[in-house]
């Protein structure tokens, strides 16, 4: 299934440029590491003449209880302001770790976080958040990731992609590409959607992926993908392709995806779509990730 320009709502808002620990942790951050993105974008680019090459991956081999490797991602540890979530991201290996297996489990689960205060009061889960904001920043390609979801009222599953400009022009002129978010009460649809200027937050522009036969996406691993290339984004789930964007689906709003994005995985716990987990909501919950691969256009 494909359709372009399909706005859907309501939404959320992972990071917004306001006055909170995590914004301006990110913001520091990513202002600190402007030259390593900008390296990293010359060299992934994707633009130009030449085979396809996989300019990242992790395979997240390694043993059981072992954290991700630090030159590829690290914890962004803190809450999430403004839109209702109830976790609060720690930064060791409790929510997010390797399982031996060749895959990162990041796992949430109902904690009294009472040295954790979010934004809402003190967060009631803990869960995990890993970006490669300071590792690894590509622009054009194909960006994919193999991973099993987890499902279950208030649950909140992503990989996705923001502007590493973000420090300089705030959200959402940044941009934000929603690779994959899933809310657990609907466990056999995915969601790809961008965030821009005049397309932001309830007005995120994306379609949705449904499987077919009734099948839930915590049943097994699917492949999840966006090839992305000047002034294109087309979304996939397994090879099949249901949501295709150009700047002319904006309807004159501006097109902010062509300089480099880097990736966040995370598992949310409430927030103003999903809504709040109820007494139908099992703990813990998992996001099993067998691999993240970034390949250029060639």
């Amino acid at each position: 299934m494909s359709m372009r320009g399909a706005r859907r709502s309501p939404t959320r808002r992972r990071l917004l440029a306001g006055g909170t620990a995590l914004t301006l942790g990110l913001t520091a951050l990513l202002a600190g590491n402007a030259a390593t993105a900008a390296t990293a974008s010359d060299t992934t680019s994707g633009r130009g003449p030449g085979p396809a090459a996989v300019v990242f991956v992790d395979d997240f081999d390694g043993p059981a209880g072992a954290p991700v490797d630090s030159a590829k991602w690290r914890p962004d540890p803190g809450d999430n302001a403004s839109n209702a979530e109830l976790q609060y991201y720690t930064d060791g290996t409790q929510n997010a770790q390797l399982d031996g297996a060749g895959n990162l489990v990041i796992t949430a689960t109902p904690e009294n976080a009472a040295n954790h205060q979010c934004y809402y009061g003190t967060c009631q889960y803990t869960s995990a958040r890993l970006n490669t904001a300071h590792t690894f920043a590509a622009e054009y390609g194909r960006v994919e990731a193999r991973i099993k979801l987890p499902q279950g009222q208030g649950i909140w599953p992503a990989f996705w992609m923001l502007g590493t400009d973000f420090a300089d022009v705030g959200w959402p002129a940044s941009g934000e590409i929603d690779i994959m978010e899933l809310v657990g009460h609907e466990p056999g649809t995915v969601h790809g959607t961008v965030h821009g200027p005049g397309y932001s937050g309830a007005e995120g522009i994306g379609s949705g992926y449904t499987l077919p036969g009734g099948a839930s996406f915590a049943d097994d691993f699917h492949t999840f993908a966006v090839d992305w290339t000047p002034d294109r984004l087309v979304w996939s789930v397994d090879g099949q392709v249901f949501h295709e964007l150009t700047p002319a689906d904006l309807g004159g709003d501006p097109w902010v995806f062509n300089k480099p994005f880097f990736m966040i995985l995370n598992v949310a716990v409430g927030g103003h779509w999903p809504g709040p987990p109820d007494d139908t909501t099992s703990f813990p919950q998992r996001m099993v990730v067998d691999y993240v691969r970034v390949t250029t256009n060639g």
